[in-house]
């Protein structure tokens, strides 16, 4: 697997929690899991589901591993008819299910698929792989093509059903393709509330008018003040005294 794509968007979405790869071969990946080594990982279908949860991610496309000099390699894709002749490895750690193995049988079947690797390299044989263990071991000295009608590997993620944490959710999620802002993925930062307007004070910035106790040009509420029909700047409507804005003199 090389999981690069998941892991540089957890480190944008979680930087400050650490994301540790470990690699595992897969005949010991499900104890790793079972033995909490891990919280999740990258299996190969099938999965037991006793006590072990699994979502299908994709199909791998199947290869054949064979030297560059070989007859093989000049073809775009072969099928398992084409390898009748050839004696075809089947390492102990072996992804694929056969049927009926094809190929010749090796005299002993290589304990690993990088032992196998060895053997093609050397001349041996050829080895039949998903594509992934291909350009895991992939050698300057070897090549693959696709193999139309072999058995496909399933890849799943997966994790121990009663250990599904928080952080194992948030990594499904990534996984899975969901947004930051889903639903089933991390919880959205929750809106801030909006800032309220202020009202103006009652009187706030009055000045004093000229026109007695009460004028600054602006009620108590903040509103200016009506003007009377004749121009008076905060005097009461209608008042003969406020015509001029002058005391009457009695006669």
């Amino acid at each position: 697997m090389t999981p690069s794509k998941w892991v540089r968007i957890w480190n944008e979405r979680l930087p400050d929690v650490p994301l540790t790869l470990v690699a595992v071969s897969p005949t010991e990946v499900f104890g790793v899991l079972r033995a909490s080594g891990a919280d999740a990982g990258f299996v190969r279908l099938p999965v037991d589901r006793t006590d072990l949860s699994a979502i299908p991610l994709y199909t791998e496309t199947t290869v054949v591993v064979i030297p560059k000099d070989h007859l093989v390699a000049a073809a775009d894709e072969v099928s398992v008819e084409d390898l009748a002749d050839e004696i075809v490895f089947h390492p102990l750690d072996d992804t694929l299910e056969w049927e009926q193995l094809p190929g010749k049988p090796a005299i002993e079947r290589p304990a690993t698929t990088a032992d196998a690797i060895e053997l093609v390299a050397a001349g041996v044989g050829v080895l039949v792989v998903p594509q992934s263990l291909a350009r895991l071991h992939h050698r300057k000295d070897l090549t693959y093509r696709p193999v139309s009608d072999a058995p496909a590997s399933r890849v799943a993620l997966s994790w121990p059903q009663d250990e599904t944490t928080d952080l194992v959710e948030e990594f499904i999620g990534i996984v899975r393709g969901r947004t930051v802002n889903s639903t089933r993925g991390r919880a959205p930062t929750p809106p801030q509330p909006k800032a309220k307007r202020k009202r103006p004070e009652a009187g706030a910035g009055a000045k004093a008018g000229s026109g007695g106790k009460g004028g600054s040009g602006r009620s108590a509420s903040g509103k200016p003040a009506g003007k009377n029909p004749r121009g008076g700047s905060g005097g009461p409507k209608g008042g003969k005294s406020g015509q001029s804005g002058k005391p009457r003199r009695r006669p």
